[in-house]
């Protein structure tokens, strides 16, 4: 990684499994757009994902996958850096390199239980863990329905230990006409969270009108 990278905001969102890929390629798009350079981790599963839901058949190796996310959310040169599973020497695997802002969208139930325990067995749970340790900001968005005590006992446990759960559970208050205003929602409320200045959704009592 170059100094100049080094010295820019940066961020790591994490891909994994669940359904939800919407919500990841806007995520991606507005933290592209906030200049942001951003370590991507995408797991298998979530590769499944995209090919199901958008229609994406993301790469499976981690340079052409860096070019191919580039091309989709129309990102500078080396904007986006995207880390294999097993890249252990990685800037995101180390408390001293990797940044201190993190988000999983969506977040698995399987990544969600990993997290719990401490577990490390790839990339994306070792930088979660890295972020975790050093007290950074850790936002997961989970997508499942229902939740079962054990995925509730998990998001307790990791909430204990200031991780930010964000379901993406799109609100309707804002009159949503599309299925983008509803990826927009949550999107904002990521965007709200890590400080991003977003005008995806009005704001409850400054921008609606009554």
């Amino acid at each position: 990684m170059s100094s100049q990278v080094a010295k820019q905001r940066s961020i790591t969102l994490a891909i994994t499994g669940a359904s939800g890929a919407p919500y990841a390629v806007k995520l991606l798009k507005e933290l592209v757009s906030a200049d942001y350079h951003v370590f991507l981790l995408i797991s298998s599963a979530a590769k499944v994902v995209f090919a199901t839901e958008e229609d994406l058949k993301v790469p499976a190796k981690p340079d052409k996958a860096e070019e191919f996310f580039a091309e989709l959310a129309q990102a500078k040169p080396s904007q986006i850096t995207v880390c294999g599973k097993e890249e252990w020497f990685s800037p995101v695997a180390s408390g001293s390199a990797a940044p201190k802002q993190m988000i999983i969208c969506p977040c698995s139930t399987g990544t969600l239980s990993s997290l719990a325990v401490g577990a490390c067995d790839n990339l994306i749970e070792r930088a979660a863990d890295v972020v975790i340790k050093e007290k950074g900001q850790l936002i997961l968005v989970p997508r499942e329905m229902p939740l079962s005590s054990l995925h509730l006992q998990n998001m307790l446990t990791l909430s204990n230990l200031g991780v930010t759960i964000m379901p993406a559970a799109p609100g309707f208050y804002h009159n949503p006409k599309s299925i983008e205003d509803l990826v927009d929602f949550v999107v904002a409320r990521i965007l709200d969270h890590i400080g991003v200045d977003q005008a995806l959704v009005s704001r409850w009592g400054y921008d609606q009108s009554r």
